[in-house]
């Protein structure tokens, strides 16, 4: 079998460029351009667009070349409102769904590496531990298209997250909400485990929002 393709090879460092903020919120890149930068062809690069944008990352523009769609602290706002609503529903299912301890060995792992992650104050660290929380509990929630719908929202909540990453507070609270949601899961309350996470995703939206409207982030 042949490894990935050069529209895989240009989407997966595309993502990275954006999510890494290199390529910033805002700006304009012609095809030509970031196909040298990626060292393949226009068309691989054209393709990736056309992903990206359905993904909400980018806008392709026909003879304009591609840009960076900005973080909007009112999209923050509308995709926390169905993020939150679908990631709660996932906790409860997972709580719902008799899991032993070890079938949560995963998101007990998560956990661990966000809190060694904050010990060590490394934030990117700590950043994907979270993401490896976040997509872990989607996953025992045991519905495929629940998680489809979330996995491009939270593309457009990492983006966001990696332009404030370090202006906002140690993350110790958000840590202390897993745990939280965790120990729901495991004894099985799925009250519990909606209500914990829901509250906590509330708090990650108000927290990120108003990041980016003080340091007007949203208007790059």
């Amino acid at each position: 079998m042949g490894g990935p393709s050069h529209v895989d090879r240009a989407l997966s460092a595309l993502r990275q460029l954006i999510f890494s903020g290199e390529l910033l919120p805002g700006s304009d890149h012609l095809e030509t351009e970031l196909a040298t930068r990626l060292n393949v062809s226009r068309t691989p690069i054209r393709e990736a667009a056309l992903q990206l944008q359905a993904q909400g990352l980018v806008e392709v523009r026909p003879r304009r070349g591609i840009r960076v769609v900005p973080v909007s602290a009112q999209d923050m706002r509308d995709i926390y409102d169905i993020l939150t609503e679908l990631e709660s529903l996932a906790a409860a299912r997972a709580a719902q769904a008799r899991y032993s301890k070890q079938d949560l060995t995963t998101l007990a792992t998560a956990i661990r590496d966000m809190d060694d992650a904050l010990t060590a104050s490394d934030l990117p660290a700590w950043a994907k531990a979270d993401d490896q929380f976040h997509h872990e509990l989607v996953r025992l929630g045991r519905n495929a298209r629940l998680g489809q719908i979330v996995s491009v929202m939270r593309d457009q909540v990492r983006r966001a997250r990696a332009a404030t990453l370090f202006m906002r507070p140690k993350p110790t609270q958000s840590n202390t909400a897993h745990r939280d949601v965790y120990q729901a899961i495991a004894e099985r309350d799925p009250v519990r485990a909606h209500d914990v996470h829901h509250a906590h995703r509330r708090q990650a939206c108000e927290t990120l929002v108003e990041l980016l409207e003080t340091h007007r982030l949203h208007g790059l």
